[in-house]
């Protein structure tokens, strides 16, 4: 397997359902609460910002736009991001 499928099932897998479930539990928290503060708005924008970053990702590999060693310093930080959680 090389380090763009690599990354692809990292952020298939792993990385877009972890954003989705963060992002999830902030919208429950403001339905709730039915307010946001200004906090949780910035992480909010945070995550959904990584989460069209992924899908951009997925895009470049998909369209073969990216190479095999920008996927693995891809998949790298990736890696190094998620061993700090």
């Amino acid at each position: 397997m090389n380090n763009k499928e690599k990354l692809k099932n990292l952020i298939n897998n792993e990385i877009i359902g972890d954003l989705e479930e963060a992002i999830d539990e902030i919208f429950q928290m403001i339905e709730k609460e039915k307010m946001i503060s200004i906090a949780d708005r910035q992480e909010l924008e945070e995550l959904q910002e990584m989460h069209a970053e992924c899908r951009e990702i997925l895009i470049e590999i998909e369209s073969g736009e990216m190479d095999d060693d920008e996927a693995k310093e891809l998949l790298e930080e990736l890696i190094d991001i998620k061993s700090e959680k």
